[in-house]
């Protein structure tokens, strides 16, 4: 009778529980099933849709998610979850014009509207874990270019320890590991550290393996400069943040370099006059290794990570080549110089 009685009562707070759910994550949503057992949460088939303009259909899909709240934390004033499992689960990620980071806009950037106007405050929650399985994640950057440029992570395991929302205080563990889907073939993606969300304080480990250059290059180069044709790209970045002051030493490897073909007698590659790169480039053993450093103010609004990127590791590959800075004036020089008898040539001047 007893049993009976609490299989009732579940079945009736599981579909209060799915209506409360798709009210709170909105109209773009869509929930399957929700399933409540006696110690986890499962949320089957959920969706949410991406808004206006949004580079991706969906901003968030996930197959199945399994929440596991900490039962004993149930009678104390703060709410603990043991663990947030999600499998076969898809984040779509847009880094708008102005740098600005966008995820799921639906539901957090609402809530986060709601908060500042109503001026109350959210209960305490801490996350234990929140792990994804067998996911992809898709990251649409609009400050390299226009439509934004889309990398693809796929094969994604990652999770999150120590999370406390809504204030963000005290670091968070972070652990990534991913294929980098290419045009030409695929890399992996590595990433270890932990970020104090509250402060924007972080040390993060970056590794790169084998990544298409073709799919990389926007980061590299400018949108006027000689393309890629094939290549791939190792990174290693150890990157610190304190009081948003950026230091980020790495080391970039090369391997397989081809430049596309020739924008003309300017055109230049990562800076340099694209000639005088072929031609230290023949002199290389299909390799080139370089290493450089990041470092700026994060709230100074002069500094572009991309630019900074691009900047310090075109002047360290022309070093590496063997190409000075003085070469690369020469060579501009004579290039222009160049275009210029081309075009007294043809009017006879």
């Amino acid at each position: 009778m007893i049993a009976a009685a609490a299989a009732v009562g579940l079945h009736f707070a599981t579909k209060a529980l799915k209506g409360q759910a798709e009210q709170v994550l909105g109209p773009a949503s869509e929930v399957g099933e929700i399933v409540v057992g006696w110690s986890a949460i499962e949320i089957h088939r959920l969706r949410i849709k991406g808004p206006k303009g949004w580079p991706a259909e969906d901003t968030l899909r996930a197959e199945r998610i399994v929440i596991m709240p900490d039962l004993r934390a149930l009678l104390s004033a703060r709410v603990r979850v043991n663990r947030i499992t999600v499998e076969q689960g898809y984040l779509s990620v847009l880094r708008s014009r102005e740098g600005r980071l966008r995820v799921v806009p639906s539901l957090l950037e609402k809530k986060s509207k709601e908060a500042g106007k109503s001026g109350s405050t959210a209960p305490a929650v801490a996350v234990g874990t929140i792990e994804l399985r067998h996911s992809v994640l898709e990251f649409f950057d609009a400050t390299v270019r226009l439509p934004a440029h889309k990398l693809r992570l796929e094969q994604l395991q990652a999770s999150v320890e120590g999370l406390q929302v809504p204030e963000l205080s005290g670091r968070t563990q972070i652990q990534l590991e991913g294929v980098v889907k290419g045009v030409q073939r695929n890399g992996t993606l590595s990433i270890r550290g932990w970020a104090e969300l509250a402060t924007k304080d972080s040390e993060i480990a970056t590794k790169l393996r084998g990544v298409d250059l073709v799919v990389f290059q926007p980061y590299l180069i400018k949108a006027s400069e000689t393309g890629v044709r094939r290549g791939t790209l190792d990174l290693d970045l150890k990157s610190t943040v304190r009081k948003n002051a950026l230091h980020a030493p790495g080391t970039l490897t090369l391997t397989g370099l081809e430049l596309a073909s020739g924008e003309g007698a300017l055109g230049t590659f990562m800076g340099m006059p694209r000639q005088a790169a072929l031609a230290a480039l023949k002199n290389r053993n299909d390799q080139i290794r370089m290493q450089f450093t990041l470092e700026g103010n994060l709230n100074d609004p002069r500094f572009s990570l991309n630019e900074s990127f691009a900047r310090r590791v075109g002047s360290g590959i022309a070093e590496t080549l063997g190409v000075s800075f003085e070469g690369l004036a020469r060579g501009v020089g004579e290039a222009t110089r160049g275009v210029g008898d081309t075009v007294r040539r043809l009017f006879g001047k």
